[in-house]
């Protein structure tokens, strides 16, 4: 079983890499064209082909994060299919390979994918694109958020806070601040108005040039406005640089620690997190799509033809693995619409595709 084992694993291996280096050489290309564009648009700022180039580098482990599902179906289909056309399948089957095994066997090649792509998607890429988009924002403008910035809510002691971010610059810096504090009642206490913040390690934010407007609390006797300028203004707050940058940053594009932390954050200060929700659902269902597709992937060595391209199965592997990720977009944004329950709405497709897996693999190896 070991020397089936290894054989099969050196096949799929070989077969993904070789789909994932032909799809990945597709979107870099396109990524560079891109971006050479963008070169001859911001010469004047600095932004040279060897940024353009090092920007393409960086979103290589975003690309490999979104195609390491669709690469492992093509890899597995076109490694199954050339088996059952060698009949080479059909000796390792007299050999022992019964169906069950064959499953397990794939099971652990997954589970291996599942492991690399949760690696990849959790670590790898969030930091590489964060990385990738300060780059560009260097040269090309800094990163904003509609005309507006984001917006994010906070809870103090003394009552809530409603706090604008405008811009986001290539060092993490913040720009643009404006900060509006009320009290518990929900009356407005004052105005801060800062050109740049930081966060500092003992949560609190830096600000600087600092404009603050005080109004006179509700019921109080004076009707004085007050009105200060600072240099610098230490605000304590729990708004982390995670949180900030997902506010302006993709939510896809984050760590599944980030994003339920930020979850958190919006739940306690009751705001809507539908959206991060179901993205934090997806992050945690999405490698295990890997699973999904050797399952489906395994009735194609039970196909019985001697003759012909396998053209056409790797064909319908690609259209199933397109559909696939179709699918799961589709009910990302239905389950937003809905309000269906998040976990639903990032496992569903995966729950589709397992029963017709499984479907295909009971009628084409039990039963026949």
């Amino acid at each position: 079983m070991k020397t089936i084992r290894r054989l099969l694993y050196g096949e799929v291996l070989r077969a993904v890499a070789f789909v994932t280096l032909g799809f990945l050489s597709l979107l870099l290309f396109f990524d560079l064209v891109e971006e050479i564009q963008a070169v001859g648009r911001y010469t004047a700022t600095g932004y040279t082909l060897a940024h353009a180039l090092g920007y393409v580098a960086l979103i290589i482990p975003t690309h490999l994060y979104e195609l390491m599902p669709i690469a492992v179906l093509i890899g597995t289909i076109f490694v199954m299919a050339r088996l059952a056309q060698s009949s080479e399948f059909t000796i390792l089957r007299t050999s022992g390979l019964g169906p069950w095994r064959a499953l397990k066997a794939l099971l652990i090649l997954g589970m291996g994918f599942v492991v690399l792509t949760f690696a990849i998607g959790d670590y790898l890429a969030p930091a590489a694109d964060r990385a990738a988009q300060l780059l560009k924002a260097r040269y090309t403008g800094r990163i904003t958020l509609g005309q507006t910035g984001a917006w994010l809510k906070e809870t103090q002691d003394y009552g809530q806070s409603a706090v604008n971010v405008g811009e986001l610059a290539s060092d993490g810096e913040m720009h643009d601040i404006r900060i509006f504090e009320f009290d518990n009642r929900g009356f407005l206490m004052s105005i801060m108005q800062a050109k740049s913040a930081s966060v500092s390690d003992d949560e609190a934010w830096l600000l600087q040039q600092v404009s603050r407007v005080e109004f006179p609390a509700a019921g109080a006797t004076t009707a004085s406005i007050d009105r200060t300028q600072l240099a610098s203004l230490r605000w304590p707050n729990q708004l982390s640089s995670e949180m900030v940058a997902a506010a302006l940053l993709k939510p896809d594009r984050m760590r599944a620690v980030d994003l339920f932390q930020y979850i958190q954050h919006l739940q306690s200060n009751a705001q809507a997190a539908q959206r991060y929700e179901i993205e934090f659902w997806r992050k945690v269902f999405y490698p295990l799509s890997c699973l999904v597709m050797v399952v489906l992937a395994l009735p194609f060595a039970y196909l019985h033809f001697r003759s012909g391209s396998i053209t056409t199965y790797v064909f319908g592997g690609v259209l199933a693995g397109i559909s696939f990720f179709l699918l799961n977009n589709v009910f990302g944004y239905i389950g937003n619409l809905q309000n269906w329950q998040p976990w639903l709405s990032a496992a569903l497709p995966g729950m589709i595709y397992s029963v017709l897996s499984l479907s295909a693999f009971g009628w084409l190896v039990l039963r026949r």
